[in-house]
Parts: C-alpha cells; sequence; structure tokens
C-alpha cells in the first residue's frame, strides 16, 4: 500500500520518506504561483507564453492545435540528428529494407515515453530535472547530473562535428574539421537567441530546418528510386531473412540512436511555453492531448525523412564492395576514391555516404546531402544546447544570466569536440561515432526510470498520474530499451579485444548496476512495492518492539 502525504523538501531528504506509520512517500510538488517565480523557471527558452485560443464547444480544434505546435517538433529533431541519419544510412548499406520494421517499432516506442515526459512538465509545471532536484537525495541527484551530462556530450559531439563534415563537404575539403566546429558553435550562438524576437519565430525557423531536411533527403529519394515493394515488405514484416550478427548489431544501434535520454528532459521543457493553467483540470487534459497529437504528426514526419535515408542507401548500395565504388569514383572523376579499400564490402558513415552519392548519381546529390546533413547537425546543435540548460539549470537549481548559462553548457562539450576536430582525420570517424552512441546508450535508464517513477506517483501528478495499463506498458518498454543498449554496450566492449579495458568495463559495470539497480528500488517502492521497501519495514519492525516493550 502506497500514502501519499504532502511533503516539503526540507522536511526529507530522499525521493522516499517514511512517515509515522511507516508507509513510504514521495514529496508532492506543484508548479510556480507567483510571476517572480514563473519567470525563473521560464527564462532559458522563452520569455513569453504562447496564447491557447478559446473554443469551449468543440471536441477538437485546429486552431488549438496549432497553439499547441511547436514543442514536439523541436523535440522530433533528436530523431534526425547526424548519429540517427548514420544509423540510417549504414543500416540501409548493411541490411538492405529489412531493418525499416525495427525504425518503425523504436519511433513508436519514442512516442509513447515523449508522451510521459510531455505529461509531466504540463501537469506539474516542472520540467523532469526539476522534479529530479526535488525528489533525489544530493548524492544520486549529482551522479544523475553527471550521467546526463555525458549523454548531452557525446550527443553534442555528433552534432557539432555532422556540421563541419557538412561544411567539409560543401567547401570540397577548403573548411578543415576544426574549422566547421568552429564555426557551427558560432553560428549556433547566434541563433540561439532567436527566441528574443517571439518563441514562435524560433519554433518557425527550426520548422524551416526540418523542411530543408526533407527537402534535401527526400531529392535524394526520388533520384534513387527504391523499390516500393521491398519498402513496404521491410517496414510491416518484422522479420530479417539471411541477417547474421551485423545486422543484429545495426537493428540495435537503431534503437539507440532513436531513443535518445536528453530528448526526455529537453521535451518536459518545452511544453511548459504554452499557457495552461494547472489549476483547471479540464485545460490540463487538453494540453496533454494536443500535445500527443502534435508529437505524433512531428515524429511521423521525421520517420519519413528516416526512411528517406535508409531507403536510398539501401537500394543503390546494399551488397556492393569498395572495389564498385573506386570503379565508380573513377569513371565519374569523383575524387577520394582512396577512402575506400580495394577489397571488401562497402562501409559508409555520413562523410562517406556523400562521396559515394556523388560518385553514383553527380555532384548535386552530393552537395544536397551536404545540406541536409548541415540543417540536421546545426537544428539539433541548438535544440542540444537547450537540453544542457534545462539539465543544468534544473539539476543544480542555478539562476546565472541566460549568456553565462548557454557559455557554461557549450563550453563543457566544445573542448572534446575540438580535440577530436584537431586530432581526428574527417575520414576516419566511425569509431569514435560508435563510442558515442555507446555512451548515450548507457545514459539511458538514466532518464527513463526517473519518468516512469514520477509519471506514475499520485502525490506528483494527482489525477494524472499513469494507470495500472500504462505503469506495466512504461515499466516493460523501459526494460526492453534498456536491454537492447546493455546489449549494444557489451558488444561493443567485447570488440575493443583489450585485457585491460575489459577489467576496467567490469568495474565501472558494477558501479553503473549498483546506481541503476538503486534508480529500480526506488521505482518500485514508489509504485507500491512494499515488500521491497526494507527501510520502511525494518522503522516498522523496531517501533513494534518498542511498543511491545511499553506495554511490558
Amino acid at each position: 500500500m502506497q500514502k501519499i502525504v504532502p511533503l516539503t523538501p526540507a522536511s526529507c531528504g530522499s525521493v522516499l520518506c517514511i512517515d509515522g506509520d511507516g508507509f513510504v512517500t514521495l514529496h508532492s510538488v506543484s508548479s510556480p504561483s507567483t510571476p517572480s517565480e514563473q519567470d525563473l523557471g521560464f527564462s532559458t527558452y522563452y520569455e513569453e507564453k504562447v496564447h491557447i485560443p478559446e473554443d469551449v464547444n468543440q471536441m477538437f480544434s485546429f486552431r488549438k492545435l496549432w497553439a499547441f505546435t511547436g514543442p514536439g517538433f523541436l523535440m522530433s529533431i533528436a530523431y534526425l540528428d547526424p548519429g540517427n541519419i548514420e544509423s540510417d544510412l549504414q543500416s540501409g548499406a548493411k541490411a538492405g529494407f529489412k531493418l525499416l520494421w525495427v525504425l518503425l517499432l523504436a519511433t513508436i516506442i519514442g512516442l509513447l515515453l515523449q508522451r510521459l515526459a510531455a505529461r509531466l512538465g504540463v501537469v506539474t509545471g516542472m520540467h523532469l530535472a526539476e522534479v529530479c532536484n526535488r525528489q533525489y537525495p544530493t548524492v544520486p541527484r549529482i551522479i544523475l547530473w553527471l550521467m546526463v551530462e555525458l549523454a548531452i556530450i557525446g550527443s553534442d559531439m555528433q552534432e557539432v562535428i555532422g556540421c563541419a563534415i557538412a561544411l567539409n563537404l560543401l567547401s570540397v575539403g577548403r573548411i578543415p574539421l576544426w574549422g566547421g566546429v568552429l564555426i557551427t558553435i558560432t553560428d549556433t550562438f547566434v541563433f540561439l537567441f532567436l527566441d528574443k524576437y517571439g518563441l514562435r519565430k524560433l519554433e518557425a525557423f527550426f520548422g524551416f530546418l526540418i523542411t530543408v531536411m526533407a527537402l534535401s533527403f527526400g531529392y535524394e529519394y526520388v533520384l534513387v528510386k527504391p523499390d516500393q515493394g521491398d519498402l513496404l515488405k521491410g517496414m510491416f514484416v518484422p522479420y530479417c531473412a539471411g541477417c547474421g550478427p551485423v545486422q543484429l548489431e545495426q537493428a540495435v544501434g537503431i534503437v539507440g540512436a532513436v531513443i535518445m535520454p536528453h530528448n526526455i528532459y529537453l521535451h518536459s521543457a518545452l511544453v511548459k511555453s504554452r499557457d495552461v493553467d494547472r489549476k483547471n483540470k479540464k485545460e490540463v487534459k487538453e494540453a496533454n492531448k494536443y500535445f500527443f497529437i502534435e508529437s505524433s504528426v512531428a515524429l511521423f514526419i521525421s520517420f519519413l525523412i528516416n526512411v528517406f535515408v535508409v531507403a536510398v542507401f539501401a537500394q543503390a548500395f546494399y551488397g556492393k564492395s569498395n572495389a564498385d565504388v573506386i570503379q565508380k569514383c573513377n569513371e565519374t572523376g569523383i575524387p577520394h576514391s582512396d577512402l575506400f579499400p580495394p577489397n571488401g564490402t562497402l562501409e559508409v558513415d555520413i562523410y562517406k555516404g556523400g562521396v559515394v552519392l556523388g560518385c553514383y548519381f553527380g555532384q548535386a546529390a552530393l552537395y544536397i546531402w551536404a545540406i541536409g546533413i548541415l540543417a540536421a547537425g546545426q537544428s539539433s546543435t541548438m535544440t542540444g544546447t537547450y537540453s544542457g540548460q534545462f539539465v543544468m539549470e534544473g539539476f543544480l537549481n542555478l539562476r546565472w544570466s541566460r549568456f553565462a548559462r548557454v557559455l557554461l553548457t557549450r563550453s563543457i562539450a566544445i573542448f572534446p569536440t575540438l580535440l577530436v576536430a584537431i586530432f581526428q582525420d574527417v575520414q576516419h570517424l566511425t569509431g569514435m561515432n560508435d563510442f558515442l552512441n555507446v555512451l548515450q546508450s548507457m545514459q539511458l535508464p538514466f532518464a527513463l526510470i526517473p519518468i516512469l517513477t514520477f509519471t506514475s506517483a499520485t502525490a506528483i501528478m494527482n489525477d494524472f498520474a499513469n494507470g495500472y495499463v500504462w505503469k506495466i506498458l512504461g515499466g516493460i518498454l523501459t526494460l526492453i530499451v534498456c536491454a537492447i543498449n546493455i546489449y549494444f554496450v557489451v558488444v561493443y566492449v567485447t570488440s575493443l579485444n583489450s585485457v585491460a579495458l575489459y577489467v576496467m568495463s567490469a568495474l565501472l559495470s558494477v558501479a553503473y548496476l549498483c546506481f541503476v539497480g538503486y534508480l529500480v528500488w526506488h521505482c518500485l517502492v514508489s509504485l507500491g512495492v512494499s515488500c521491497l521497501d526494507f527501510r520502511s519495514r525494518v522503522r516498522h519492525s523496531a517501533l513494534t518492539e518498542e511498543q511491545a516493550d511499553d506495554d511490558s
């Protein structure tokens, strides 16, 4: 049994508190009540709220849907970052159309998890990092913050370097990788302050970048003319004929690339930009409905763009060898044929992918590909910076100036990215990308477990807490996603072929699993699994013995 009582953070130092009767409780939370408190919470992303029009007599209103449109599309950009694009093209080149169903399933799972994030922000008026700050004790909270920051740094490195690669392709190699990194970071600062001209203008700019991606990758799709029958079969038949370990690892990589931990934190914050009266149950319910519809549309569009990339490389390059590519590049006069060793099957990344497209379909295909990658990298870099600000503000309760927060957030990622850009060649970045994907995969439990914990707690969500179906479904999805990503990590570590790295990985794994176990324990106890609440049972036993002594 779970007994919920309102508690303040000052009265309890843990996400789980034990009252006098021996029950485990969560802190209740409330959204900021005064204008000054609201300004503190909203200064990172916007200084205005979008007004929601009144349509009293309508079950569904396109005017209201338009008012709620924005946060879901910014969230969907994480599904289109350079890491996802690279996973898509590798999936097509290694497995053809056979893994499209995995991409579809991963996108649906992502939508269900993003629904939980949006509901937390709408109902509580706080984003996930702020709720973690109020619910977890100090040490776990700091560890959680560090883990999420690692995920953001890993994602940010992929995004910034993706932009740098695009600039290198567009300039025919004249802009080196480190130069592209500096350009990307500089223009990110400029674009981030577009919200000074209005929140809707900023959201429109992100919409423009998504449109550029759709047109760029859509052009490649029309140019290549994929077989529609094979495409539909690969999308809706959950089977992979003739697949081996390579295709299995690629399938796992798709899930890891699509579902990103920092995006859960981001979406829970973005939904706070709409003017919703959280004391009005009808308005909150309506906001949840429209945000879910908007997120569904946004992720459907991102799914189509990902399908464009998979289909292009599946149709044109599945089963191709390096020798085939070298011959074609020499025939068309495209440079960089030295990228591909004469033996073996074709292996591509976002840089080599652009070169291969240029060899087979002309220079225009290469440049349009680079434009799409630039739009993907630039947009995801901006949303990644927002994620970093929200996470840092929420976990550490920072109240710095906006410029200081942006500068600190960008600086955390800029130094490792610059080091990679200076000392790593643009033509050999696949190994680093694999490592960053593994790094982000390891951080997934630190977003999924807290979001499931808090959205299932009546003390936090009141009437909007997850029901039994959503608790079970959310738990199963979290378990599946985490298991898939742990497998991905194990496969990567075993491929390193180093005893020292094996030992270090084993030691880190013990600490990692202990902390994940701690979060799972808190989650289960808060959901009412009282048999796991050892502290409550010990205290209850002590109280019983004390009462028996008093009676005697």
